[in-house]
């Protein structure tokens, strides 16, 4: 099958690249490397095709989706904070990008990569896909239009839609550019600098570990079953102030104690997914525990000669 990975040269995009090479798929990357980096796939370059451009560029994207079966689409920008600040930037990035992909890829199966905070606060736990939707930044709401057009076009463009909420994925290689909490808290434990965290650290998220979004991609790829939305998360609330008692602990840095700043606008109290449905029908669940995959990122941080 032939395969375009929009964002692959990400956090997330390089990883499924890499696993989606090594089972035999054919590749295409499309990126603009504003935020990935081409150090993120060099191991796997010769065996993609590279199309560097923007997904708001329409010919781009034509060129991108010509001749492919599945399109997993990534690229997207993903700071809540810069979100707040620039929205007119997120506006055009995530909805007009997806826009351009979902208006333009014909037949196969597409696969937007969508988000947990489109809950907003939730009214239960774990959420569901049923949950309403409450979009408290625009970086959610770029996400909510963007699942829109996802489903809307299937209807008009005859392919199979599947759209995945994730949540806080981590794992090696996340840009500090926008580092989620646990490789920020990674990082500065590994720079002998105490974790700083917003707020009074109650608040809970769900963490993924990306090798586990990326067999999701895969089976929503491969499972013919698959369509509509789907929670991708490990099914686990743990508080932030845990968080980085564990990698703290992970990192024999029990020396450091966290630091706290005011919240950040835009962040939910909590968050927990409910994944049956993703179970169900693609035939997944998550396999790496939230401390097995920070030791990996801590040994990481070691060999790199950072603890």
């Amino acid at each position: 099958m032939r395969v375009l990975v929009t964002g692959g040269a990400g956090f997330i995009g390089s990883h499924l690249v890499r696993r989606l090479v090594e089972r035999g798929y054919s590749v295409r990357v499309l990126d603009n490397f504003s935020t990935g980096s081409i150090e993120n796939i060099r191991g796997v370059l010769k065996s993609v095709e590279l199309v560097r451009g923007d997904v708001r560029d329409l010919e781009i994207v034509r060129r991108g989706v010509e001749g492919v079966e599945a399109v997993v689409h990534l690229a997207a920008l993903i700071s809540v904070p810069e979100s707040v600040e620039k929205p007119d930037l997120y506006f055009d990035v995530n909805v007009k990008g997806t826009y351009n992909i979902s208006k333009t890829f014909r037949g196969g199966v597409l696969v937007f990569a969508s988000s947990s905070s489109v809950y907003g606060e939730p009214q239960q736990l774990p959420v569901s896909e049923g949950h309403p939707l409450n979009p408290k930044s625009p970086y959610a709401a770029s996400k909510i239009a963007g699942e829109a057009f996802t489903l809307s076009f299937s209807h008009t463009n005859g392919y199979r839609p599947v759209v995945l909420r994730i949540f806080n994925a981590y794992g090696p290689g996340q840009s500090r550019a926008y580092a989620g909490v646990v490789s920020e808290f990674v990082s500065r434990v590994s720079a002998g600098e105490p974790p700083v965290i917003y707020g009074d650290g109650e608040q809970t998220r769900d963490f993924i570990h990306v090798s586990d979004v990326v067999e999701a991609v895969i089976s929503a790829v491969e499972r013919e079953e698959a369509k509509g939305v789907y929670n991708i998360g490990s099914g686990r609330e743990v508080k932030i102030r845990e968080l980085a008692r564990i990698i703290l602990e992970a990192s024999g840095r029990g020396d450091l104690t966290p630091i706290h700043a005011p919240p950040r606008e835009g962040d939910v109290r909590r968050s927990c997914a409910d994944i049956s449905r993703a179970v169900r029908d693609l035939g997944w669940k998550p396999r790496v525990r939230l401390e097995d995959g920070i030791r990996e990122l801590v040994e990481h941080a070691r060999k790199k000669g950072r603890l």
